[in-house]
C-alpha cells in the first residue's frame, strides 16, 4: 500500500515501480527456492530480507544509472519494496516449498497482479489529476481551453494527493466485486 499511496500520482512512476517489483519478486522467489533446503528455519526471515534487500539495491542502482530523474522521484519508495508483505509472503508461502521454476512463475504472476493495480491507479490519478498520461496532454490544454477544457472540465487536484490512491483502489475493488458477484461474502 505504501508504494501505491506514494508513487501512483504519475503513470510513469507506477510502471517503473511495477517493473521493479516484477524483478525483485521473480528473481527473489528463484533465489529463495534454490536456497530453501540449506536455510536454517531460525534465520529464514533474515535470509529472505537479505535477498530482497540485495535485489532492491540492484534495482535502485540501475534506476540511478539509467533514469536518474525518475530515481529521484521514486527515491525511498523503491526501498519500501524490502518490507512489502506481498514479497515476504510469497517467499514464505511458496518459494520455501516449491522448486525454482514454479517459484519464478508464482513471483511473476503475483508481481503482474500487483503491477496491474499500480498502473490502473496511476492511470486514473494522472489522467483526472493533471489531464495527462505519461506527461502528454490527453484532455486538451487547460491554458488554451481546448479539448475537454473548452466545455468546462477542470483538473481535480485532489487526485494527485496520496490519500486518493486508497479511494481509487476502493473504487476498483467495488467495480470488480460488482462485476463478479461470486466474490461477495454472504452474512
Amino acid at each position: 500500500i505504501c508504494s501505491a499511496l506514494a508513487i501512483t500520482a504519475e503513470l510513469k512512476a507506477s510502471i517503473v515501480m511495477s517493473i521493479s517489483v516484477l524483478f525483485v519478486l521473480g528473481l527473489g522467489n528463484v533465489v529463495i527456492s534454490l536456497m530453501r533446503n540449506i536455510i536454517p528455519s531460525k534465520i529464514r526471515i533474515i535470509v529472505q530480507l537479505i535477498v530482497v534487500a540485495t535485489l532492491v539495491i540492484i534495482v535502485d542502482l540501475v534506476l540511478k544509472a539509467f533514469a536518474y530523474e525518475l530515481s529521484k522521484t521514486l527515491s525511498v519508495f523503491v526501498g519500501l519494496i524490502i518490507t512489502n508483505c506481498i514479497i515476504m509472503g510469497r517467499f514464505e508461502a511458496f518459494a520455501l516449498a516449491n522448486g525454482p521454476w514454479r517459484s519464478f512463475l508464482d513471483g511473476i504472476g503475483n508481481a503482474v497482479g500487483y503491477g496491474v493495480i499500480l498502473i490502473a491507479v496511476g492511470f486514473f490519478r494522472e489522467l483526472l489529476g493533471s489531464g495527462t498520461l505519461l506527461g502528454f496532454a490527453v484532455l486538451g490544454d487547460p491554458i488554451e481551453k481546448s479539448g475537454l477544457y473548452a466545455i468546462g472540465y477542470e483538473n481535480n487536484g485532489f487526485m494527485l494527493l496520496s490519500p486518493m490512491a486508497l479511494i481509487v483502489v476502493g473504487i476498483l475493488i467495488w467495480i470488480q466485486r460488482s462485476r463478479n458477484t461470486s466474490l461477495i461474502e454472504e452474512n
